[in-house]
């Protein structure tokens, strides 16, 4: 009973997402370039806000007051962007790419002006938070716009670009704001007063450039369906709205806890015990959902069944995990134990994100030419691995060159995996399930990088409390972990802090080896199977959306009012040969 039911929802489910209109729309060269070029620096931009800010974070901190908890504002940007991030795709899929991109690019312009005139802490982690929903709406569509009007074939070579703007953009956002508060002239407000207006500028560009849902030639009732614009009624009903609030609860009730948890609250207290556990019953919730309640899941658990598909997701939480704890504990091995100044931290940065733009654009074209994605992916793994473990020479006195060398290694590496991953993503799923498995694969990364800085921070704390004098065992319990401000030091203290952070930093590094080695491992069961596409159940079968409405109440409707006693399928569909649509889908159920 419990199979025949879970089987006839797996058919809804189905039905619901052939039920969707292709929005693929293969662009001619020159309106590709220009479109391309919106979504590429979109993209830029939302990941110079979203890097930026963490050289602006001590600045912030004393003019809001917001010196012990200054660190949510990352935080609060990286739990939003988590929590959206699974909904974008099936947004895209409802409504249209075009309107949901122009959407998260408005929601981005607008939290970033409203950043510039927060005037206190709390209004400012939660126009943070907006800005982190809208960077990761831009992020997902930009990817998801890329794989519509680019053939498969020819992705990687795309992909590869737009991997090396993702690269630009963590480095031109730390030496931009650097710039702004470094300047006697300038405030750092100034800093999101400049990219709220690029952002409006690339989606009034956008608007214009952008295209919106085909409407390739069909029937006349097919492309008179396809013409008229999904009425916002109708689309509201179509979302997953018990998946949105279940996995809501659960990735805030989670991420929390596990951020917050050592540094602001302690891990034994009522309210961490309390929003862990809620959290994981939300989770199991969200999968039950997921699996028998939602018609158009955010989060489809047959993808799942591909060994692949789950191997490379678990993949994107690691190397998201590991990728952010570089973005965030690097600058602080630099800036504190070898007492660098935010600009040259940030241009030891700039040779992990040269080598991450050029290995994105190099991989991207090896793939178009040889239609093969897995040489790249292993190539970028081991990188990666190789400057993990370098990283283990960094002391307090280690050469310049020394310390450029694994950030080089890594960055071929990161450049080698972002966007090829999701080119081997979309090369093992069908066309209708591009947008939602683009949008998955961001959220398992984005849930990654929110974990690793959690446990990269409660590692760092640790090692902190282990090797700090106990005088200044207090640097230990800051959020931001930063060197004592306005105290003179001695040259023994100095050098005493120093190793201290350098062990502390040691430590996060040593954690980051085996997470991306379990990346590399992954690799070995990894099928290349090429860029042909994989087809849809539907293909051949193009009838069923002629024949059925977009509406799977509607389809359940046609099924009860036409169910006559004697003349029903094994899973209860009628075969009254009077309704065609559902002596279509009894052709299509008898072939599969």
């Amino acid at each position: 009973m419990t199979s025949t039911t879970a089987k006839d929802h797996g058919r809804v489910q189905a039905a619901a997402e052939r039920a969707l209109t292709d929005q693929t729309n293969l662009l001619s060269r020159a309106r590709l370039l220009t479109v391309f070029a919106v979504l590429s620096l979109s993209l830029l931009i939302s990941f110079v806000d979203q890097n930026g800010i963490g050289v602006t974070l001590p600045t912030i901190a004393a003019d809001l007051d917001a010196g012990d908890t200054i660190s949510w504002a990352g935080t609060a940007s990286l739990i939003a962007n988590t929590t959206f991030a699974m909904l974008y795709g099936r947004l895209s899929d409802i409504f249209g790419r075009k309107a949901v991109f122009l959407g998260a690019v408005a929601l981005l312009s607008i939290a970033a002006l409203l950043c510039g005139f927060a005037q206190n802490a709390a209004s400012f982690y939660v126009f943070r938070a907006l800005a982190g929903i809208g960077g990761g709406g831009v992020s997902n569509l930009a990817m998801i716009i890329v794989s519509d009007i680019v053939t498969l074939e020819r992705r990687g070579k795309y992909q590869g670009f737009i991997g090396s703007c993702v690269g630009l953009g963590n480095i031109i956002g730390p030496f931009l704001a650097a710039a702004f508060i470094s300047s006697p002239r300038t405030t750092w407000r100034a800093f999101f007063w400049t990219t709220a207006p690029l952002a409006a500028l690339m989606g009034g560009i956008g608007w214009f450039l952008i295209p919106g849902i085909p409407t390739p030639s069909a029937s006349p009732q097919q492309k008179a369906q396809k013409q008229s614009k999904v009425k916002i009624r109708e689309g509201m009903r179509r979302i997953d709205w018990a998946g949105v609030a279940t996995s809501s609860i659960a990735v805030v009730f989670l991420l929390i806890p596990i951020s917050g948890g050592g540094a602001y609250f302690p891990w034994n207290s009522p309210m961490v015990i309390s929003m862990l556990v809620i959290g994981v019953l939300s989770l199991g919730l969200f999968v039950f959902v997921e699996w028998r309640v939602a018609r158009l899941p955010m989060m489809p658990l047959e993808i799942f069944r591909n060994p692949v598909i789950t191997i490379m997701l678990a993949q994107s939480f690691f190397f998201g995990a590991v990728y952010q704890s570089y973005l965030y504990y690097l600058p602080m091995y630099l800036q504190n134990a070898r007492r660098y100044s935010v600009l040259a931290s940030a241009a030891f940065t700039a040779a992990l994100v040269a080598a991450q733009s050029i290995f994105s654009v190099a991989g991207g074209q090896y793939i178009a030419r040889t239609k093969r994605y897995g040489e790249v992916i292993w190539f970028g793994f081991g990188s990666w691995t190789l400057g993990s473990c370098l990283t283990l020479l960094y002391t307090a006195t280690t050469p310049t060159g020394l310390i450029v060398l694994p950030l080089l290694f890594v960055g071929a590496g990161v450049g080698c995996i972002f966007q090829p991953t999701l080119v081997a993503f979309q090369a093992h799923v069908t066309k209708s399930k591009r947008a939602v498995i683009i949008a998955n694969r961001n959220f398992f990364r984005c849930g990654g990088g929110a974990c690793g800085l959690a446990v990269s921070g409660a590692v760092l704390q640790a090692a902190l409390r282990a090797n700090l004098p106990d005088r200044y065992a207090y640097l230990a319990e800051k959020g931001t972990y930063s060197l004592p401000q306005g105290i003179p030091l001695s040259a023994a203290d100095e050098g005493t802090l120093s190793q201290a952070y350098v062990a502390a930093s040691r430590a996060v590094f040593i954690l980051q080896i085996p997470l991306i080695g379990l990346c590399l491992l992954g690799c070995a069961f990894i099928r290349d199977r090429g860029l042909q596409p994989l087809k849809d159940d539907s293909d051949g079968a193009g009838e069923i959306k002629e024949e059925f409405d977009a509406s799977v109440d509607e389809l359940g409707r046609q099924q009860q009012q036409q169910r006559q006693p004697g003349e029903k399928t094994n899973s209860g569909v009628p075969v009254d040969g009077s309704n065609r649509g559902n002596s279509v889908w009894v052709q299509v159920e008898n072939r599969h």
